[in-house]
């Protein structure tokens, strides 16, 4: 396809968006009227929303418009799935200067597609607006279908912390971009194209994760998301991670401890949990640590690495100096 979506309009461009989207069992009503229906046969629904923004989120000169699009699903449904839901829809707010390619407008919705059909997802709807910079409003939503949501307050002093999918390889893979490489190209496509393990949300619900977080901004500060909430000390042990060794040989090159990309890392959108320690733990998940303590009054939950604060940056905040 030719032209700019400004040249395309407004009409035009929503209706070569929703043209390229299939439907699933779960929406009853998708594109092309004033709002969709989605079926929520639990009777509850789960929302989560994210925006990003070039420039700071993403830059097209490191990622394909199909990169982005499956990048921005992905950290949405990892939300949803670290609930111990599963999803179930998705909706796009696109701003879009008038002389964007329509082709990536097109490709970002073949990603936005795609990485939603992985997870058991579609897209449904949405809007399109003109502005100055490329920002993506993403909502999912989510069914727990009957299971219980599972939220950060739950951990038990006592429980064993456990973690499923890649720590450090996007960091890793950032980390490369901003040098100019483009290799190794593991790490690389690990920044472009997470993969959330959607999978292990609703399965830990089930195996009774008493509290659980995707790994968005950092495993010490998500995990401390937890720590606060649930008014718990956890403890992770440096020895119980997977530090592969190509990472390790980024690491040496850049000089960067590889520990750090793994502990403070974020946008691999692993999910990490509590159990119980009667909890028998299926090979997917590696324990990585222990929640050892109630915290201290007036202190709030800390995460620690092998009995010590982390005096490393803990993880993103956006409205901090990195």
């Amino acid at each position: 396809m030719q032209g700019t979506v400004g040249e395309l309009g407004e009409f035009g461009l929503i209706r070569e968006l929703t043209a390229r989207l299939p439907m699933t069992p779960a929406v009853e009503l998708g594109p092309g009227d004033d709002a969709a229906v989605v079926k929520a046969p639990d009777g509850r629904v789960v929302a989560t929303t994210d925006v990003l923004i070039e420039g700071r989120h993403f830059r097209r000169d490191w990622s394909t418009a199909y990169d982005v699009g499956r990048k921005c699903a992905a950290q949405n449904l990892a939300d949803i799935a670290a609930m111990g839901a599963v999803p179930t829809a998705l909706l796009l707010g696109l701003v879009a200067p008038a002389d964007l390619p329509t082709t990536w407008a097109t490709e970002l919705m073949d990603g936005l597609r795609d990485e939603c059909q992985v997870a058991g997802a579609t897209v449904v709807g949405g809007d399109v607006v003109r502005g100055d910079t490329i920002t993506l409003a993403i909502t999912a939503l989510g069914d727990l279908q009957g299971r219980r949501p599972v939220v950060r307050s739950g951990a038990q002093v006592g429980d064993v912390v456990a973690v499923t999918g890649w720590l450090g390889w996007s960091a890793a893979g950032l980390t490369v971009l901003q040098r100019g490489f483009r290799s190794p190209r593991a790490f690389v496509e690990a920044h472009r194209r997470p993969e959330p393990p959607y999978h292990a949300g609703p399965a830990a619900s089930d195996l009774g994760a008493t509290a659980m977080v995707d790994v968005s901004d950092g495993l010490v500060a998500d995990l401390g998301h937890v720590a606060r909430a649930s008014g718990v000390d956890i403890d992770l042990r440096a020895a119980d991670f997977d530090v592969p060794a190509q990472m390790a040989d980024i690491g040496q090159a850049v000089g960067v401890d590889p520990l750090v990309w793994v502990l403070s890392g974020g946008e691999d959108h692993a999910i990490v949990a509590t159990f119980p320690k009667s909890v028998g733990l299926p090979a997917r998940w590696r324990q990585i640590g222990e929640v050892v303590r109630p915290a201290r009054a007036g202190r709030g939950g800390v995460v620690t690495v092998d009995g010590a604060p982390w005096d490393r940056t803990a993880g993103w905040d956006h409205f901090a100096e990195q």
